[in-house]
């Protein structure tokens, strides 16, 4: 996977606050963020911004696709997600996809444990399905 340098200095902050189990996966997370991002025709480049205190995606092309954050789970010392706008679909259609692939918490993240194998073709997808999701759904 790529190296992705910080252009937001509060977001490397705060990537740097989270306890040293969680750095490796949250980067790793954050890395295929932006490589999906990336390789999508007509959704990249990815803004990262923070959110609520939280590392932010959205891509910069207006009416594409909806914010992703993660954080760390304040609930599980060793856990860390991936949150959507509860009021999408994307969690549900999500589920529909992924029921035994991922733990889902409510309409409004993956949860994930440090340590566990992340599937990552089911996870790049996800994430592509939240980049594209206004564009989708005619709202573009």
């Amino acid at each position: 996977m790529p190296i992705h340098r910080f252009s937001n200095p509060t977001v490397k902050a705060a990537f740097e606050a989270y306890p040293q189990m969680l750095q490796t996966p949250m980067s790793e997370l954050r890395g295929h963020i932006l490589d999906v991002g990336k390789a999508m025709p007509g959704v990249g480049p990815v803004d990262e911004m923070l959110r609520w205190g939280q590392p932010a995606y959205r891509p910069r092309r207006p009416k594409t696709g909806t914010t992703i954050r993660i954080d760390a789970l304040k609930s599980q010392r060793d856990g860390y997600a991936l949150f959507v706008p509860c009021q999408t679909s994307l969690i549900a259609e999500f589920r529909d996809l992924y029921a035994k692939r991922f733990e889902f918490d409510g309409e409004r993240a993956i949860h994930f444990t440090a340590g566990d194998a992340v599937p990552v073709e089911p996870l790049k997808h996800c994430i592509a399905l939240a980049f594209t999701y206004f564009a989708r759904r005619g709202e573009g």
